[in-house]
């Protein structure tokens, strides 16, 4: 450790004024403030880091992170704040904690954690701050839905259709094969043709539909 004090002339005379007897540096610290803050907001969280180029390599492991952040538009004084727990200079804001639509602002401060015996500090001032919006999730659009929706109503209907007029075509032929007296019907001119024409009907309406 170390003894500090304080000498001064005060009428005209020197006087020595003990300050800290045992004065230890790494009991009284106090780190500047994290630089480089920045955010990236998605429809799902936000993310928002910070770096550490500024404090000591033997103080990056054992630090200990405060979050601040409020609408841009209120005063800090109703801001929430969150102490993390996690000594990375980084962290994330579930959408569920955003408004839709609303501006945000966010700032940082650290310091040694409580946790730790061999230093102590107390907080540094707050960062400068980073703005963000949560992103809107995107909608789906209606007429697109809805067009889906028809194309796999359709689909089995017409498989469904198809299989009725093919059966109906086979008991067709079945039967004009039991016709006398040179009346026999073609197949070919009665169910297939019908078949043909709905299929095709059918392939019109699938390519709208797209």
């Amino acid at each position: 450790g170390y003894r500090v004090s304080l000498q001064g002339n005060f009428f005209g005379r020197n006087h020595t004024y003990m300050t800290f007897p045992e004065y230890n540096p790494r009991k009284h610290i106090k780190l500047d403030p994290p630089l480089n803050i920045q955010s990236n907001a998605t429809a799902s969280k936000c993310q928002i880091w910070w770096s550490l180029w500024n404090v000591p390599w033997y103080l990056a492991d054992i630090l200990q992170y405060e979050l601040q952040y409020k609408e841009y538009s209120m005063s800090w004084e109703v801001a929430l704040n969150k102490t993390l727990s996690s000594s990375l200079p980084r962290v994330e804001i579930e959408a569920t904690e955003l408004r839709s639509g609303i501006a945000y602002a966010a700032r940082v401060r650290w310091k040694v954690s409580e946790n730790e015996n061999s230093y102590h500090s107390q907080w540094s001032e707050w960062s400068q701050t980073t703005v963000f919006q949560r992103a809107d999730v995107p909608k789906v659009s209606e007429k697109i839905l809805n067009t889906k929706t028809m194309q796999f109503l359709l689909i089995p209907l017409s498989f469904g259709t198809l299989l009725y007029l093919f059966w109906n075509c086979k008991l067709s032929s079945r039967y004009c094969c039991f016709l006398t007296l040179g009346q026999k019907a073609s197949p070919a001119l009665t169910f297939p043709r019908q078949l043909l024409s709905f299929s095709h009907s059918i392939v019109c309406t699938m390519g709208i539909l797209r």
